[in-house]
């Protein structure tokens, strides 16, 4: 009888073209899901796929194999979720994408009472500024903000983020304090180009009566990162804009002097993104209800 893990090779590897994509998919190595698809032909005496150095494709038989699994791989998979679930052993590598600086802050310091908790999970956790394609990539989940909801993918606010300017006490030591957000120009700006844009990133701000008006940082320092952009701002180099879970502690200690108070910009909010299935693995769905249970308490 055929490993599941054979037949997830080779299903993964049909659907996506590429031994490479489906090791993405399986947290495998390409070398081993081309293995296991070896030994699946081997078993079954029949050749699956047409190899060559720039194309993967079924073969016939490779074609008539796929069309007659249909929907018995994944009736497998959700077994074994549902019997993983059943005895509460949630286990296996846990993959998430998470935006650096909120990771680090928020996310990070609650791993030793879930890994406590849990600790047959395993973790692979990526550090990165940009949208992952949670499906193709084969994320459990993702945290950040402003990602584009595509099919087959739910989103949980985690918290807000409003953009405030903030500074350290050191800047603004014999400086007059803003009373507009205009006034943000007459400061050194710590500023930060878009990754996907190409430009810089520019803010309307509103006060707590609804009356708006844009924050034109003068750009002094120019960045690519949230948390560089905090760094720089608690060196005393001048005055930034960031979302405010990446400062509030700061601006708790006294690191950080919160300007214009009364203002903020919506930057929407900071979310868990995770794929919708019929039946979670029990190792996605601890760790969604651990994350906004958490949340919900702070």
């Amino acid at each position: 009888m055929e490993t599941l893990a054979n037949l997830e090779s080779f299903v993964r590897s049909a659907e996506t073209g590429s031994f490479s994509a489906a090791a993405r998919l399986l947290a495998l190595t390409p070398a081993a899901v081309s293995r296991n698809v070896a030994m699946l032909e081997r078993n079954i005496g029949v050749r699956l796929f047409q190899r060559s150095t720039r194309k993967l494709s079924l073969t016939e038989a490779g074609e008539r194999f796929l069309a007659s699994i249909g929907g018995n791989l994944q009736a497998l998979q959700t077994a074994i979720s549902a019997v993983s679930s059943d005895r509460g052993e949630p286990a296996g590598v846990l993959k998430v994408s998470l935006a650096p600086t909120f990771g680090i802050d928020h996310v990070l310091p609650l791993l030793p009472e879930f890994l406590a908790r849990y600790p047959l999970i395993r973790l692979e956790w990526h550090f990165e500024n940009r949208q992952v394609d949670l499906i193709a990539e084969g994320y459990d989940a993702a945290i950040g903000g402003g990602f584009e909801l595509t099919p087959g993918v739910v989103s949980r606010t985690l918290a807000a983020a409003d953009v405030v300017a903030v500074a350290s006490p050191a800047y603004m030591a014999g400086r007059t304090l803003p009373s507009s957000p205009a006034d943000l120009a007459q400061y050194n700006g710590i500023v930060m180009r878009g990754i996907r844009t190409g430009r810089v990133r520019q803010w309307v701000m509103r006060d707590s009566v609804g009356n708006e008006a844009s924050a034109e940082l003068s750009e002094n320092i120019v960045l690519n990162d949230p948390a560089a952009m905090r760094e720089a701002a608690l060196l005393g180099l001048g005055v930034t804009l960031l979302v405010s879970p990446d400062v509030i502690a700061h601006i708790q200690h006294g690191e950080l002097l919160r300007l214009l108070p009364d203002w903020h910009a919506d930057a929407g909010s900071i979310s868990l993104y995770y794929p919708s299935r019929t039946l979670m693995p029990a190792k996605t769905r601890v760790f969604i209800d651990y994350l906004v249970e958490a949340f919900e308490r702070g």
